[in-house]
């Protein structure tokens, strides 16, 4: 008979133990694997830490124990792994009392967050998702700020591979969104974000460490050395200066100037991706801490150096020149800003938006100066060029092939990025808004070369009094129909009235994002969907529940549904994990249908 679990319990006689070689002692507790093995007596959980089998269905040689599933093995003095897919097995206190074996059913490790801080270290080095997922759970489980995780993940990823990837990108967004999510859903932000990392990682030379110059020079200076060595790319030379800046003490607000006004030399350089990930870069140091800096922001100046910008293009030059259009008004500019400075507080946002949508290049370019001349800022244009850009994604017309909607998500991924840096350096100069507003000329003729996707143009529900009164009233019945919307294939539209639904009855807009972000994290979604759903939310934080807003949201749906669904094989492992870490087995599912070796495949050990 058990006695409490805080004390020693009698596994049986010494004589038993010695003729079975092996005795599991159970309670009210997890299975204890109790051993006798060259005169020795060993206890440890009995569960193996892979993925839950009976240990005491395994084999023994030579010290070495040996599941019989997935054939991890194991050191049975210290129940340390000799496979780093598997996990280090639990051991406990034992004692021979009298020719009696008493064991203490006390599972755990001495230091719990370093243990699992040691195995998420292992899993992102070796690739290995199921380690990833285990080691997530287990840190949040044992109070380790998600925070902490990230900057872990980030900083591997940071120094184990030669520049910014989508991975550190989908962590970043994801995290940003944390703040919304509910506690079950952090831990698979998390785990997708971190096996992304992993996955970038895989294979890849380390970075190369570089340093500062010696010299301090003046923020003018880095500024036109880095524009320099940009334009020459020559990388090695943009990323000591942008090194030296930070040396130098630059403020956030400053190096985010200096990067964009070297990005913004080429135009709307590799479809956007390179600005928006030195935004993403900018929002990651937020997360983690600016101290990071010369170790994260250096990553993004490969890419930025080696970037192809819309000038090489055709359609940027044909039949209408928008590059000699953008040079153009980027020489007006400083005069523009200078005389609208001091004037009342611009608020045309909504209206700008659906002027860039037009089609004609010039007239869109009127309304750029028209703005600045009233007063509108940097920060103004980029507000409206978003939403612009997620009004293009939500009219997203059926008749276009499924890759177009790609052409459409980076427009708004590019235009939001472009807002959120701008809104970061937050210049008083008019000469420095003039650097910085050349970004948002480049996303204007971006907006206006997919003016084609919205031809004919889908209609926004929710507008135009359309009460959408055929769907449910209930949040959660809305909430429910919407999740079920993106397990079946072609449900754009339907998942977008849902969305108008929610919106225009006053439902909470934060429980409308948190359900995207589960419908999101349940997919094995490509890195565009991150995006979208981050910048999305990002957005509607601008907006609000106004009509604006509800667009905004219904563009991230329709991008989302249309992405809907995949074969969910990182949610199955992120499952499996999570059940083993709360004590289940799931070797009684596998056997239960006849089949004891399903598992999964070696690259999610």
């Amino acid at each position: 008979m058990n006695i409490p679990i805080t004390n020693f319990v009698c596994a049986g006689s010494l004589e038993e133990l010695k003729a079975k070689g092996r005795l599991v002692v159970r309670g009210a507790h997890r299975p204890i694997l109790v051993v006798h093995d060259r005169g020795r007596v060993f206890a440890l959980d009995s569960r193996c830490p892979h993925m839950g089998f009976p240990l005491d269905r395994g084999s023994l040689e030579d010290g070495i124990l040996t599941c019989h599933w997935h054939h991890a093995r194991f050191d049975l003095a210290s129940g340390c792994t000799f496979d780093l897919w598997a996990d280090d097995v639990p051991t406990c206190p034992v004692e021979v009392r009298d020719l009696e074996v008493w064991v203490k059913p006390t599972f755990g490790y001495a230091d719990a967050a370093a243990h699992w801080r040691r195995r998420l270290n292992d899993g992102l080095a070796h690739d290995l998702g199921l380690v990833i997922a285990k080691a997530v759970h287990g840190q949040l489980a044992t109070g380790v700020p998600p925070a902490d995780a990230v900057r872990q993940i980030v900083l591997f990823g940071a120094r184990n591979r030669d520049g910014w990837g989508v991975g550190l990108t989908i962590l970043t967004a994801l995290a940003n969104l944390l703040p919304v999510l509910p506690e079950e859903e952090t831990y698979l932000a998390l785990f997708h974000g971190a096996r992304r990392v992993a996955a970038d990682c895989d294979g890849q030379a380390p970075r190369q460490e570089r340093a500062p110059l010696a010299s301090r020079p003046d923020l003018a200076t880095v500024n036109r050395w880095l524009r320099r060595w940009t334009a020459v790319r020559h990388r090695e030379a943009a990323e000591r200066t942008v090194l030296t800046a930070i040396a130098s003490g630059a403020a956030p607000a400053e190096l985010a100037d200096l990067l964009l006004t070297a990005e913004t030399d080429r135009a709307f350089a590799d479809s956007g991706h390179s600005l928006d990930f030195i935004n993403k870069a900018f929002e990651c140091l937020d997360l983690i801490g600016w101290e990071h800096a010369a170790t994260v922001l250096p990553t993004v100046v490969g890419q930025m150096v080696a970037a192809r910008g819309a000038e090489e293009s055709t359609a940027w030059r044909q039949p209408a020149d928008l590059i000699a259009l953008c040079h153009a008004m980027a020489t007006e500019l400083p005069g523009l800003f200078a005389a609208g400075r001091g004037g009342d507080r611009w608020s045309n946002h909504a209206a700008l938006a659906r002027t860039l949508l037009g089609d004609d290049p010039v007239a869109i370019m009127d309304a750029l100066k028209a703005a600045v001349r009233a007063g509108a800022a940097p920060s103004d244009l980029g507000r409206s060029l978003a939403y612009a850009a997620a009004l293009r994604v939500a009219r997203f017309g059926s008749a276009n092939e499924h890759s177009d909607w790609e052409t459409a998500h980076h427009v708004f991924t590019y235009a939001n990025a472009i807002h959120q840096m701008v809104k970061r350096i937050g210049i008083a100069d008019s000469d420095r808004h003039a650097e910085a507003a050349c970004s948002i000329l480049h996303g204007a003729m971006a907006l206006y070369l997919a003016r084609y996707l919205n031809v004919p143009p889908a209609r926004i529900p929710g507008d135009s009094g359309d009460l959408l009164d055929d769907l449910p009233t209930d949040v959660e019945a809305l909430r429910a129909a919407l999740l079920d919307a993106f397990d079946r294939q072609r449900q754009v539209d339907f998942a977008a009235r849902l969305v108008a639904r929610h919106l225009t009855l006053g439902h909470p807009p934060r429980a409308l994002i948190a359900t995207l972000g589960r419908a999101l994290l349940r997919e094995d979604a490509g890195f565009h969907a991150y995006q979208m759903l981050e910048a999305g939310a990002r957005q509607f934080g601008e907006w609000g529940n106004a009509d604006e807003g509800r667009h905004i949201l219904i563009a991230v749906a329709r991008y989302l549904a249309a992405h809907s669904p995949t074969e969910r094989a990182a949610l199955q492992t992120a499952d499996i994990a999570r059940r083993l870490m709360r004590g289940g087995e799931l070797h009684q599912e596998a056997t239960a249908g006849g089949n004891p070796s399903i598992g999964l495949a070696a690259g999610d050990r």
